[in-house]
């Protein structure tokens, strides 16, 4: 009865498994083979049951996350994909929308569509916005359109009518002509993975949806052969972006909503930490390798984004895609960064990667780069002999080499010049944190900081007191957190709808109608009976007469109007600091949000068999801080070995298999009854 997670990371792929009879637990990690990434799991299977004894044949679960589909859409190496529209909206992908995100840049280009004009096709046919037809469905039209998908050699077509998302029978018969006359191509009609307005949207997520289905259908099917092979024969499931769990079938329906599949992972371990140490808040970051991400957990939900939008940066408006996905801020600043001077002279630190060929200098790999990783063994954090569990020797004077890079243009010693590039990166970490916290009209005053990834402990009580977060928590095994966080979740699907009316006493009647639908159509998603023990949400969104956008609000069964609209207003004043309490409210959509129950991964509380703080001290080193305090001896704990209700003053360093833990002079370290690290500020320190 084993439950078994992996995650395919930017340079490493994690594996973590739990035996819910007798509460062992698994892990490994391996290097990501980017070539084929479904290599990596298996080398990472392997690893586990030759350092931990896993046995695949007692595998009762399966869960993945991974970057195939991110990975397929940002380096092009989707399918060719064709576009099937309404007559007259051909040029929808490349008009977008006028948003530009930086005004003044002379320079800026619309993102270039993911299907080039001559795969757009047009046919004749018309639904106005409440689903009446004004023009039949031409089959006829489609015929010269087939014959050019041949000569083209296209592999996926996507069909979007307008308003298809409230009456989609034009789509449903154009879908099943395509597939009856492309039997080699895959068809994807916008009303099965989008049921909301917005044509620019919904085309572009039929269109990425089209682009990848391939890709992740011969991925998926590699992988579940290797599985399979190695006695795993077990349900799969796949770590969707929303935060819960599908099977590789539906996934393979929809996808797009594996886009953020890894980082999920992570907010979902988050929120069960929130749960066990009773915190409705949580501010979560993990710093893997190539990327931080971090998001927001609040009233002990995971956020979702309503407007995601993929390759968005400050001054690239991105495409913007309805799928659910986790409020996740990216950035590109991991352990394997590289630090850089750039044109101006000033020290840059990421986006680059190392990644995980050839790596950070220190890995011994051919890499020349200095990076983060670079820097914070330079410091004296990591320990070179006994990284990643001892599977990998650091090399401190490559570390250091690499860093001398960028040294002696500053001016600065090397250790200098690698505390320089951890205090960069640190503040890179500082602006996404307040991304998803202070500009979303949260305090993270409130929050508890939940840290995780291979370099994010090194970083996390620095962050934590920057932030003057409520505690600072390391969870267990934080350097695969994000694998970890999968076994915590459970199978999810989002059902949204679009419905335009204003709102009043009157239609909640109506609302509670559709609301009733979406629970059946969840109940069959999930493929089980009426009686199935299935968790719903219910969301409304909403707008005042004359806005554009709204925002999401909850709904409770039987809610009264009045009750309603205060949430509304409430939500409203959140998201943009002011209500108009006296203005007509307008309803634009319905989400319900389906979670299936589903077994969890346990967190037991500590045994205290031979655990005591004098056995868990190995020794000491020196840590590099900079400024008055230099070099700072440090004691060194085994995190294996801490017995709950430890209490320890920093500075110190806790090292476990993967990830090492620094705590700051003038923070306490406590260790809870179930293990987890928190670090708060010393109650006689100075505010």
């Amino acid at each position: 009865m084993i439950r078994l997670a992996t995650d395919v990371g930017g340079t490493f792929t994690d594996l973590v498994g739990y035996d819910e009879r007798s509460g062992e637990v698994f892990t490994a990690k391996s290097l990501t083979t980017v070539f084929d990434q479904s290599q990596g799991v298996l080398d990472v299977i392997a690893m586990a049951e030759d350092k931990d004894g896993l046995r695949s044949r007692d595998v009762t679960f399966f869960a993945h996350g991974g970057t195939t589909v991110i990975n397929a859409i940002t380096e092009r190496k989707g399918v060719r994909t064709a576009l099937v529209t309404t007559a007259g909206f051909r040029d929808v992908l490349e008009i977008g929308r006028g948003n530009r995100p930086d005004l003044y840049n002379l320079q800026f280009h619309s993102p270039e569509p993911f299907v080039p004009r001559h795969l757009r096709f047009e046919v004749a046919e018309r639904v106005d916005a409440r689903g009446n037809v004004l023009q039949a469905f031409d089959a006829a039209s489609l015929q010269p359109i087939i014959r050019q998908c041949v000569e083209q050699k296209v592999e996926a077509v996507a069909v979007i009518f307008l308003h298809s998302y409230v009456n989609p029978d034009h789509e449903i018969a154009c879908a099943r002509a395509l597939a009856a006359a492309l039997p080699s191509a895959t068809v994807c009609a916008s009303h099965d993975v989008s049921r909301q307005w917005r044509e620019y949207e919904r085309s572009n997520t039929a269109v990425l949806n089209a682009y990848v289905q391939p890709i992740i259908r011969r991925y998926f099917e590699r992988l579940e052969a290797a599985l399979a092979m190695r006695g795993l024969s077990c349900p799969y499931y796949a770590m969707q972006s929303n935060g819960g769990i599908s099977t590789f079938d539906q996934a393979v329906r929809s996808p797009l909503t594996l886009v953020e599949s890894g980082p999920a992972g992570g907010v979902a371990g988050a929120a069960r930490i929130g749960a066990v140490l009773g915190e409705t808040e949580i501010l979560s970051l993990d710093v893997g390798g190539t990327t931080a991400k971090c998001s927001l957990i609040h009233d002990s939900r995971p956020t979702l984004d309503s407007e995601y939008k993929l390759e968005h940066t400050r001054i690239q408006p991105g495409y913007a895609v309805q799928v659910p996905v986790v409020d996740i801020v990216e950035i590109g600043s991991g352990g394997g960064s590289i630090a850089r001077i750039d044109e101006r002279g000033g020290l840059r630190v990421g986006p680059d990667s190392a990644g995980s060929t050839p790596g950070p200098a220190c890995y011994g790999r051919g890499g020349a780069n200095p990076t983060l990783s670079d820097a914070i063994l330079t410091v004296g954090i990591f320990d070179p002999a006994n990284f990643a569990g001892g599977t990998m020797q650091l090399d401190v004077d490559k570390a250091r080499e690499a860093i001398s890079t960028v040294a002696a243009p500053l001016g600065m010693s090397v250790e200098d010049a690698a505390l320089a590039i951890i205090e960069i990166a640190h503040a890179s970490m500082i602006n996404a944190l307040k991304l998803v916290t202070v500009q979303r009209g949260h305090d993270p005053r409130d929050a508890a900081f939940v840290i995780s990834g291979g370099a994010g402990p090194a970083l996390a009580a620095r962050l934590g007191r920057d932030l003057a977060v409520r505690t600072t928590v390391v969870p267990l095994h934080p350097g695969i957190f994000s694998a970890w966080g999968m076994l915590a979740a459970e199978p999810r699907a989002d059902f949204r709808g679009t419905w335009f009316t204003a709102f009043s006493t009157e239609i909640l009647g109506e609302m509670e109608r559709r609301f009733s639908t979406l629970e059946k159509e969840a109940v069959g998603y999930f493929a089980r009976g009426a009686d199935a023990e299935i968790r719903f949400t219910y969301q409304v969104e909403a707008r005042y007469r004359g806005q554009e956008h709204g925002v999401f609000a909850l709904y409770e069964r039987g809610d009264s109007a009045e009750s309603f609209a205060e949430r509304f207003h409430a939500a409203h004043e959140k998201a943009y600091s002011f209500r108009l309490a006296t203005s007509p409210i307008e309803v634009t959509m319905l989400h319900l949000e389906a979670v299936l129950r589903g077994s969890v991964i346990a967190i037991p509380q500590l045994k205290d068999d031979g655990r005591t703080v004098e056995a868990a001290q190995i020794g000491s080193r020196p840590v590099y801080f900079g400024g008055k305090e230099g070099w700072l001896d440090c004691p060194v704990f085994e995190r294996s070995l801490l017995p709950r209700a430890a209490r320890l003053d920093g500075p110190l360093l806790v090292e476990e298999a993967t990830a090492t833990s620094l705590v700051l002079p003038g923070q306490v370290m406590e260790v809870n009854a179930e293990g987890l690290l928190l670090i708060r500020e010393h109650p006689g320190r100075a505010a």
